[in-house]
């Protein structure tokens, strides 16, 4: 049985995984050389405490605050584009207290679900990830974050998510290398860590060693269908057979679903991170700054990441490099010790979350194609949940009873 798995960040390579292991034979295609997408570039969290979707009340109301100012962690740019109109219409209506609620269950299963997967791959010979269980801290430093950070942790051991409100004292003694300007932390110390770019190439070189194939710097055009199934994947180089069809191509996958007809209702959201290496400037623990929006993770040993920003764009917009000094501003307030130069262009990694309407990603077949299912839509968590989701894909494809409930996943909840 042959399948082509579109896409090569962390949801398409798990998909390979599990795919392969079951006895597929699996092609991966790629629109770039698997060597620069946003399984790279993330923070690395392993993160069962972010159930809270992109949209929460407020946050339209804020992004239009911040749309004037260039170095804003959220910018939307206005642009005639009826799927962003669209998208833009659904993300409002879902921005309630009552849809965020909605979505805590099902972001907390499949986050679990992803986690205890990551913990397995760790354990795996070659499999090498840096994957570190040290929990997340959610720096504030306004009473207004603090008594959000109180209500969250509520929400948190509802869902049996351990929580721990900590003082700047509790969170300094955790830190002693460096000053917090800090009132205090939301400890949450269940959540985990990796290093990205050692997960990736371990797991192509293990999908590899397995008989996957790859094919790089091939952009999907189009679908061969017949009796409601695909059976050719067309590239700009190829066509490839296929008995099914896994979607993962990130913020690139609306654009191909409307050819089956479909609609995704998704956009890319970019994001930027930069990454030294022996610094003098060392942290222990991953820390979320909450009114920064920027997420700092030590890696690897003897790296730190500083990442953030959510800017709503077209996908062939050149980069805002301003978005980073907002990030590196953000880092030295908290962190005043800090002093970070601007890094050389080469240096910053930018690349496109696919944002669903809901802050939910699509997991699920597609009933224009029946042996098609999409893997999209995962925003900021791609890399938290995309071990679990590959297991789910294979769950899928191999008419097995998924290990998490897939319908608030469903790609065809809107229609």
């Amino acid at each position: 049985m042959r399948a082509i798995v579109i896409g090569g960040g962390i949801v398409g390579l798990s998909s390979a995984w599990f795919l392969q292991t079951s006895g597929w034979q699996v092609t991966v295609v790629d629109r770039n050389d698997f060597g620069d997408n946003c399984s790279y570039g993330n923070a690395g969290y392993v993160c069962p405490s972010h159930f809270i979707p992109l949209a929460t009340p407020g946050i339209i109301r804020q992004g239009l605050k911040w749309m004037w100012n260039s170095e804003s962690p959220f910018y939307v740019e206005p642009r005639l584009s009826w799927p962003l109109l669209r998208w833009a219409w659904l993300f409002a209506k879902n921005a309630t207290a009552e849809r965020v609620t909605a979505a805590a269950v099902p972001l907390r299963d499949i986050a679990l679900f992803s986690q205890q997967t990551y913990h397995e791959w760790s354990s795996l010979p070659g499999m090498e990830m840096a994957y570190e269980k040290k929990g997340l801290l959610e720096y504030f430093q306004t009473s207004e974050k603090e008594a959000h950070a109180h209500h969250v942790r509520e929400d948190a051991l509802r869902l049996g998510i351990r929580a721990e409100m900590l003082t700047r004292e509790a969170v300094q003694a955790m830190e002693p290398q460096t000053t917090l300007n800090i009132k205090g932390a939301l400890y949450f110390p269940d959540d985990a860590h990796l290093y990205p770019n050692k997960l990736m190439h371990s797991l192509r070189s293990a999908l590899a060693g397995l008989g996957v194939t790859f094919k790089g710097n091939e952009i999907v055009k189009g679908f061969s269908m017949d009796q409601q199934q695909i059976r050719q994947v067309v590239t700009t180089r190829h066509r490839y057979d296929a008995e099914a069809v896994v979607l993962a191509a990130g913020a690139w996958s609306s654009d191909l679903v409307r050819q089956l007809g479909l609609s995704l209702p998704m956009v890319g959201g970019r994001g930027y991170s930069l990454t030294l290496e022996n610094s003098s400037n060392n942290l222990n623990h991953p820390a979320v700054l909450m009114e920064g929006r920027v997420a700092l993770t030590p890696m690897d040993g003897n790296k730190i990441r500083f990442g953030g920003t959510m800017e709503i764009t077209n996908t062939t917009r050149a980069p805002r490099m301003k978005r980073v000094k907002g990030i590196i501003h953000a880092v030295e307030r908290y962190l005043p010790d800090f002093q970070i130069p601007f890094p050389a262009p080469d240096k910053i990694w930018y690349g496109f979350r696919p944002c669903s309407a809901d802050g939910l990603p699509y997991i699920g077949r597609s009933s224009k194609a029946r042996n098609l299912v999409i893997a999209t839509g995962h925003a900021m968590i791609g890399l938290s949940l995309g071990a679990g989701t590959g297991r789910l894909v294979s769950e899928l494809l191999n008419e097995q009873q998924p290990s998490v409930n897939l319908r608030p996943y469903d790609p065809e909840r809107f229609g």
